[in-house]
Parts: structure tokens; C-alpha cells; sequence
């Protein structure tokens, strides 16, 4: 039996296709999804391709990187049966599935692959809630363990995104790397913590 199924079709994402609330999601004013704008995406933590699925979803073209080889085929298998069902097909077709260490991708990234928003969602700390259900998120934690270098990776996307980056965070959690965003936009249990602006590309680079 796999660790993880992907399900693109039915169940939560399924249901948050039809139901989620379009453009008004705070995911998708995090990422400045706008009627006529809908900007390129680089999820440099793809876990379980839930968070790029709503953003393909709702237009956007996201290519996923994802270094966990067994979250990788979880997600292959998902996106390969999401593709043949009328229902997702044209979605999955907008999202790419890189299997790299995000690290490796962004320090190689040219500037005409330069994607509008990198978006980074690192593993929450162990005692803040999350969207994932108490045993998922376990067996995740065990199989991919902490994204240590969730800063770094900030320190990187903040020199090769165009427009934005976009971090996940736990509501009460302390910026990464302790670097104010631009904006913040809240929920429940988490929050999108956005950076834009000359200021954080200078940052990046001293």
C-alpha cells in the first residue's frame, strides 16, 4: 500500500475546486492572482501538489519541484490519473512536476525562466496545527522531515522571482529567516506572508 495517494479528482480538492471561492481565496490574492493576470508560479516545496493544483486550478501555470522520491511518485501517479479525467485534465496540464532539490533549480534558474511568484511552503514546526490530518502529517514528517533550509530558499527565490514571493507560514509563526514580508495575508491556521519590492532583492544579495 502507498504512503500517499494523490487525488486531484474527488475528496477535499475535488470539492474546493467547485466550492473554493475563486480568486477571493487568500492563496490566490497572496500570489496577485487578478482577473486578466494570472501570473507563472514556481512551488519550490511541492509536497502533495495541493497547493498547486488551486492555483492551476484557478489559470495559473505552476511548475512544481519537489526532492522527496517518494512524495515525487506520489504526485506523478496523481497528476497521470488527473490528467485522463474530463474533470482535471485541463488543469493538471498546467502543472509540471520537477524532481530536484529546489536549491539546485532556483541557483541554475536563467533569467528568461524567471516565473512571476515563487511560492514556498515550508514543513509548519511540529507543534503548530496544519491542514493535513494528524496521521498524514506524521507519516509526511517522517518521510521528508524539516525544511531546514526553508531560509536559504528564501534567500534564493527573492533574487529569481519577477514580481513576488509568496511563504506559507503557521499563523503564529516568526517570519522566515526573520525577514518582514511586504504584506501579510491571514486564516485561520495560517497565513501567506508576501514579499515584494527592490529592497528585498538587495537584502538577498548582501
Amino acid at each position: 500500500m502507498a504512503l500517499f495517494t494523490v487525488d486531484f479528482i474527488g475528496g477535499a480538492l475535488g470539492y474546493r475546486r467547485v466550492k473554493g471561492g475563486g480568486k477571493n481565496q487568500a492563496i490566490a490574492r497572496a500570489v496577485g492572482l487578478k482577473s486578466g493576470l494570472k501570473p507563472t508560479v514556481l512551488d519550490v516545496t511541492a509536497g502533495l501538489g495541493r497547493d498547486a493544483f488551486i492555483l492551476a486550478s484557478l489559470g495559473c501555470e505552476v511548475r512544481m519541484i519537489e526532492r522527496s522520491p517518494v512524495l515525487a511518485k506520489a504526485l506523478q501517479e496523481g497528476l497521470a490519473r488527473g490528467l485522463q479525467d474530463p474533470k482535471t485534465g485541463e488543469i493538471i496540464g498546467r502543472m509540471v512536476l520537477i524532481v530536484a532539490d529546489a536549491k539546485d533549480v532556483l541557483t541554475d534558474l536563467n533569467p528568461d525562466n524567471y516565473p512571476d511568484v515563487i511560492y514556498i511552503d515550508p514543513m509548519f514546526p511540529e507543534e503548530n496545527k496544519s491542514a493535513l490530518n494528524k496521521i498524514e502529517m506524521r507519516t509526511l514528517r517522517e518521510v521528508v522531515g524539516d525544511d531546514k533550509d526553508a531560509d536559504l530558499l528564501l534567500t534564493l527565490a527573492l533574487k529569481k522571482a519577477k514580481k513576488r514571493v509568496v511563504v506559507k507560514r503557521s499563523r503564529k509563526a516568526l517570519p522566515l529567516g526573520g525577514l518582514a514580508p511586504s504584506f501579510v495575508i491571514g486564516g485561520k491556521s495560517s497565513r501567506y506572508d508576501v514579499y515584494l519590492g527592490v529592497k528585498y532583492e538587495e537584502r538577498a544579495t548582501a
